[in-house]
């Protein structure tokens, strides 16, 4: 019998055609949308690899034990902490989807970063209250540091983009070690020695148990009054409080905040606890940094070519493992 790849997530026009490029001669291919009840249980049961998006509103109740004989179950967002592991067989091995829509979200970085450097946003709003401020200054990016915390995939090509401007680059990842050229990388336990020296401050760190709140007045207190920040990963991993009390009182600090504390996809609305969006020092995006035309089929081509991997026998990327299951 064929090895079977099971996709639980809806497909659309685009879908089917890449994953039949990638898949088809490794495996057979089904979508669980196109089964009844009895042909979703075969399918899972037998299923050596899942690709799935949110498996809490694809699997329905009682569906997940079936998958306790698969590979690999892999999975489409790059950030799972949303995703309720837990509840998936414990010796099943899963997947993130990390660095899939890198290229994307580090463009999206060095905007906001440009932005706030150049005060785009309040020169704009001056302009328009009819303030010419020809001679306010603004700020130079060569020579300064670029901090990265979570130096993966976001934060290597985010700091591509930034040494091109000039800056030095000084990061920080699980292993304090990577094959990218730094002027400077450390593990997290030297969090202060990163925050202390960063004219930007760019977050592309996974939310777990080990970032969640991380970033608190001590941390804020350490940075440049003048620094920028720029979170593209989760809320959470900044007190929110905190941050706000921090912009009122330091107006020379900006935040450009992608990643809010509470959103649509993760938590079914959006809201804030404190009206970020009133300072003059925050510049903010709807958490759409990977939301390019061409984010669903790249997305979907490294999930798939993971999947092969699984499929061929080969040891997965992205594999997730005790510290990284935030639910």
């Amino acid at each position: 019998m064929p090895a079977l790849l099971v996709a639980s997530f809806a497909p659309d026009a685009v879908d089917r055609p890449v994953l039949a490029d990638l898949i088809g001669g490794t495996a057979e291919i089904v979508y669980l949308a196109d089964l009844d009840d009895a042909g979703r249980v075969d399918a899972l049961r037998r299923a050596d690899v899942l690709l799935a998006s949110n498996t809490a509103r694809e699997l329905r109740p009682g569906e997940a034990p079936l998958l306790a004989h698969a590979k690999l179950i892999q999975l489409l967002p790059a950030g799972i902490d949303f995703i309720p592991i837990g509840e998936l067989p414990a010796g099943v091995k899963v997947a993130s989807n990390a660095g899939a829509y890198a290229q994307p979200m580090a463009e999206h970085a060095v905007a906001m970063v440009l932005a706030a450097a150049k005060r785009l946003l309040v020169e704009h709003a001056a302009l328009a209250r009819g303030d010419f401020n020809q001679r306010g200054l603004n700020r130079e990016l060569a020579g300064g540091v670029c901090g990265v915390f979570g130096f993966g995939a976001i934060g290597v090509h985010t700091a591509r983009l930034l040494r091109a401007f000039g800056m030095r680059i000084h990061a920080i990842n699980r292993r304090g070690a990577s094959d990218e050229a730094t002027d400077w990388i450390g593990m997290p336990d030297r969090l202060d020695e990163l925050l202390a020296v960063a004219d930007v401050l760019v977050i592309s760190s996974p939310l777990t148990r080990a970032t969640e709140r991380l970033i608190g007045a001590r941390e804020l207190a350490r940075m440049k009054p003048d620094a920028i920040l720029v979170n593209l990963a989760r809320g959470e991993i900044i007190d929110e409080a905190v941050l706000f009390a921090h912009l009122q009182a330091h107006p020379g600090f900006t935040a450009c905040i992608d990643a809010w504390w509470i959103e649509p996809v993760r938590h079914g609305r959006f809201a804030m606890d404190y009206p970020f969006l009133d300072l003059p020092n925050v510049i903010g995006s709807p958490h759409n940094s990977a939301s390019v035309a061409s984010t669903r089929s790249a997305g979907l081509r490294v999930a798939a070519e993971n999947c092969r991997r699984a499929l061929r026998g080969e040891t997965p990327r992205n594999l997730i493992g005790p510290d990284d299951r935030y639910l």
